[in-house]
């Protein structure tokens, strides 16, 4: 976990993303402004001491969001924020799905163009990439075509959060018999019911089938060429991005507007990220409008898959050292000599449990200690001490004021 944070942060850094803490207990209406039926009915929520209503945080970009209407409504756009932390939705423990779970959360706001989604596209693309995983694909859809066609029907929002909560869990026939309810047109329910069918790789030739089915829709012609630019895009920017063009994708949370992905690997049938374009979130929260998009990377379903394709993890292998006193008197000196390492940088264990030297060494070596310095009395008199390579298993007397370089340099 610590391994995929560390290289969230990395790509927060290449990419300019200022980090941000957001609070664990927010207010209930906050979060469940626009989180979706799903996610509202799976919200830890309770009433406070003082009677307020309050849940703990189900995603982040609520929270983003008002903060950016309100401590950071004068800073310069765009602006770039990230944030990682621990989320809570009661759900059925399975595979991949956890009732507190971590995100990595990366939200550019302040710009309505095609550039603002590419680059989310492609910061996503840099962590999968530095995590080491293999073959994973983007699946990719815009709210705007289906939403465009039902707001052209005269379908309200309340019902269209239905129909795009059906479509998001694939409940397509229980979602298009909604439609039909709402006195749509037969012309309606036929494109819809293609559009839901239309999927593949080929990006291009999808969208000119999606352009094709929804031309006498303005609003959703318009998305389709807003997602046809952002993926010219992402891909000439990233020319291996394997990404699959879903013209009738939903996803659950409420306040998307335009482009929409998930992450997805073969193993594993669960996204490993998802994100999407938001311009009326921060409005929401009484801010100016702002548009925006952003993406949440799931930090235990990245490790998750990590496990499933049995990727190394390339850490830097750290020198461990260990420090043990040849018997009690020595322990003032040992603590120095610690001290000392510590200050340079080194990490350094301290023998506290008075074992003897050769039982401190086994205990040392199972743990993967690379170093140990034993401090002796006739070494110490002569302003050293034995220090011995546990990977080699060789030692020497080494000056006390050398050990820095020697233990640097081995």
């Amino acid at each position: 976990m610590r391994f995929i944070e560390e290289k969230a942060r990395e790509t927060a850094k290449l990419y300019g993303y200022r980090e941000i803490i957001t609070p664990v207990v927010e207010s209930y209406e906050l979060v469940a402004a626009k989180a979706g039926e799903e996610v509202r009915a799976r919200m830890y929520a309770f009433e406070d001491l003082g009677g307020r209503k309050v849940a703990l945080r189900p995603e982040f970009t609520a929270s983003v969001a008002r903060l950016v209407a309100t401590t950071m409504r004068n800073e310069p756009k765009p602006l770039r924020l990230f944030c990682i932390g621990s989320l809570y939705r009661y759900d059925e423990p399975q595979k991949g799905r956890f009732r507190e779970f971590w995100q990595s959360n990366f939200e550019l706001m302040g710009s309505e163009k095609p550039e603002a989604d590419a680059e989310v596209l492609l910061l996503t693309n840099t962590l999968m990439k530095a995590v080491g995983l293999r073959n994973y694909a983007f699946k990719v859809g815009h709210v705007g075509v289906l939403r465009g066609i039902l707001s052209q029907e005269g379908i309200e929002e309340d019902t269209q959060n239905r129909i795009m909560q059906l479509m998001d869990k694939k409940q397509y026939e229980e979602a298009l018999a909604i439609v039909k309810e709402a006195k749509a047109s037969e012309k309606c329910l036929k494109t819809l019911q293609k559009l839901v069918a239309l999927k593949g790789s080929n990006t291009t030739s999808i969208l000119e089938e999606t352009a094709k089915l929804v031309k006498d829709y303005g609003a959703a012609s318009d998305a389709v060429k807003n997602l046809e630019e952002i993926l010219k895009l992402a891909r000439e920017s990233a020319k291996e991005l394997d990404i699959t063009v879903d013209a009738g994708f939903a996803r659950g949370l409420e306040y998307y507007t335009g482009m929409i992905f998930e992450v997805y690997v073969p193993e594993l049938d669960i996204a490993l990220a998802g994100g999407g374009r938001y311009d009326k979130l921060v409005e929401l929260f009484g801010g100016e409008p702002t548009p925006a998009v952003g993406v949440a990377h799931g930090v235990d379903r990245i490790m998750l898959a990590m496990q499933e394709q049995k990727t190394t993890l390339t850490v830097e292998e750290e020198k461990r050292v260990m420090v043990i006193p040849v018997n009690e008197s020595l322990n003032n000196e040992a603590l120095k000599i610690s001290e000392m390492l510590r200050s340079e940088g080194i990490a350094v264990e301290t023998e506290v449990m008075r074992r003897k030297v050769a039982k401190a060494l086994e205990d040392a070596d199972r743990r993967g200690i690379s170093h140990v310095i034993i401090v002796g009395e006739r070494e110490l008199s002569q302003g050293a001490v034995v220090l011995r390579d546990m990977q080699k298993k060789e030692q020497a007397v080494v000056k006390i004021e050398e050990l820095v370089n020697k233990i640097k340099s081995s």
